[in-house]
């Protein structure tokens, strides 16, 4: 076992069960970063692990989607010693609030805990875009997903693919067990490791 999945493992963060990821798709396992997270000191070695793994420029920003991205744009933005900000949902869509802005022509990273499907990174690359600004890469503790889903370089400290069915196609489904939502989407409910 990886370094990261044993540190995973030590704060009970590896799940295993039957989980409806935030994507939709079901698994049998579930990494719950929230719990790595809780703990300043594993954070800020774990990002510091990734920010290091950084080739491309230097961002002026980092960001990331709330909820899950909102500590590691924090502590990557320590390790780059530049802003941290993140997008939350209004009305449906991600949106900077609470005094947020980025100046056209930044340079922004978007962070994230985990991607599996991508789909909350690609709503913030697009607001990031839609300011003005300039996505220069995204980064994650963990990557869900063979291939990178992003057209900007895509850094993880971890790929970790465990199997994932649509809900229709779902054997856990079929043997009659009900997957629980761990994530941080509403309706979401923190299951025992």
């Amino acid at each position: 076992m990886s370094a990261v999945l044993d540190t995973f493992r030590r704060h009970e963060a590896l799940l295993e069960g039957h989980f409806q990821l935030s994507s939709g798709l079901h698994s049998n396992r579930y990494l719950q970063c929230a719990l790595v997270l809780a703990h300043p000191e594993v954070a800020a070695t774990l990002c510091s692990d990734l920010a290091a793994r950084w080739t491309g420029e230097k961002p002026d920003v980092v960001i990331g989607p709330a909820m899950g991205g909102i500590t590691l744009a924090y502590e990557l933005g320590r390790a780059f010693n530049v802003r941290a900000l993140f997008a939350e949902r209004e009305n449906g869509a991600f949106n900077l609030r609470r005094g947020f802005r980025l100046l056209p022509g930044e340079k922004v990273l978007v962070a994230e805990d985990v991607v599996t499907t991508g789909g909350s990174v690609q709503e913030v690359i697009r607001l990031v875009e839609q300011l003005g600004a300039t996505v220069v890469g995204v980064m994650s503790l963990i990557q869900r997903t063979d291939a990178s889903p992003f057209k900007v370089p895509y850094v993880a400290l971890e790929k970790v693919i465990p199997p994932t069915w649509k809900p229709e196609a779902c054997p856990l489904c079929a043997e009659g067990f009900t997957a629980v939502k761990p994530g941080s989407r509403p309706g979401a409910a923190a299951p025992k490791p």
